[in-house]
This record gives structure tokens, C-alpha cells and sequence, in this order.
């Protein structure tokens, strides 16, 4: 059987931006099928009694500097949206729309919203600058707000949300290998060994 990284993941979450920059090449590197998760973080927060280490004023301050860290360790781009926590709703039923109905453009477009939100710090709570990154990446605005009011890609995005409450998930990014839950993108060197 081939060796697998289902990636529960939600746009929102400056730890899963940091995660997603890495595990293609650790799939790579280790031979291993990434499987993309799309999830709503807020449901999972609700369900499980957990909250953005950000919403602890200390916390949150040590957060961000760490997650600067690991930017700098891992040589990728990284600017704490000033506009953060963003809802993610429609972005996540938009995410979960394109993976659904057209797969071949999927990666494309978790690109473009993780570089919006993460990269260039812009307010994915406004609809408009939504529908003006879109347009930039070559999607079309109307069409990807149809997919957010599909009733099976509404329902798919609540399945994968309740699966992974069931499987333990209490927040993002988490990652199974089998049945091992790897919570966080500073836990990926376990993934890796997890894989090997």
C-alpha cells in the first residue's frame, strides 16, 4: 500500500500556510501520496472547545514570532495578515467547490488564497478583494460563488469537518500518517519519520 499525508487544512491559519509550504516536498522526498483535507477551522474550534492561540494576547505575540522562525528555517515568505482571524467560510466551501468540480485547477487556487493571505497580507474578509484576487489568478469570481452556495460541496465541507472531529482533530494543521494524528507544521519532522 502506498504511504499517504492526509493534510486536514483551513486557509485561515498562518500554521497551515507554513505546513502546506513544505509537505509536497516531504511527499515528495519520501515517496508518499499528499492528500488535501479541506476543513472549516471555526467548526472544529466549536466542537472541540479550542481556540487560535492568538485570542491569548501573550500567546499570540509568541506565536507570531515563532511562526517568523520557521518562515526564516523553512526560506519561505511569510506576513502575519493584519487582518487575521479571517472567516473562512466561503473561502472553505470555495476551497472544497474546486477540489470537487475541477481538481485540475485545485492546487492553483489554495495557491493563490494561502499567497493572498499569508504572503501578501490582504483582507480576504472583503468580497471584493476576494473577487479581485481571483480574477488576478485566472478565476472567475461568479463561478467560484456558485460553488460556495452548492448544496453537495456545502455538505462535503461539513462531512470532512465531522470526520475529522471523529479522528480527533482539535485544530490546524493536522496530519495523519495511518491512523498517527501529527498536530502542527513544527511537528512535520515526525511526519517525515512517520513516512520513512
Amino acid at each position: 500500500m502506498s504511504k499517504t499525508v492526509e493534510f486536514y487544512f483551513d486557509v485561515g491559519s498562518p500554521t497551515t500556510y507554513l505546513a502546506y509550504t513544505q509537505l509536497p516536498g516531504i511527499c515528495e522526498q519520501t515517496g508518499s501520496q499528499l492528500i488535501y483535507k479541506p476543513m472549516l477551522l471555526g467548526g472544529v474550534f466549536k466542537a472541540t472547545g479550542n481556540a487560535s492561540p492568538a485570542m491569548i494576547p501573550a500567546k499570540g505575540r509568541y506565536m507570531f514570532q515563532d511562526l517568523d522562525r520557521y518562515a526564516g528555517r523553512y526560506g519561505v515568505p511569510l506576513k502575519i495578515n493584519p487582518h487575521f482571524p479571517i472567516n473562512t467560510l466561503m473561502l472553505m466551501r470555495a476551497v472544497t467547490g474546486v477540489q470537487l468540480r475541477h481538481p485540475e485547477r485545485f492546487k492553483t487556487f489554495i495557491d493563490c488564497l494561502f499567497t493572498a493571505l499569508w504572503v501578501e497580507g490582504k483582507n480576504l474578509n472583503d468580497p471584493a478583494t476576494v473577487a479581485a484576487v481571483l480574477m488576478q489568478n485566472g478565476f472567475d469570481p461568479n463561478q467560484v460563488l456558485a460553488l460556495t452556495a452548492d448544496e453537495e460541496v456545502k455538505a462535503a465541507l461539513k462531512d470532512n469537518t465531522d470526520k475529522a472531529i471523529q479522528r480527533g482533530v482539535f485544530g490546524a494543521p493536522s496530519m495523519f500518517v495511518g491512523d498517527q494524528l501529527f498536530f502542527g507544521q513544527d511537528r512535520l519532522d515526525f511526519v517525515i519519520e512517520a513516512l520513512s
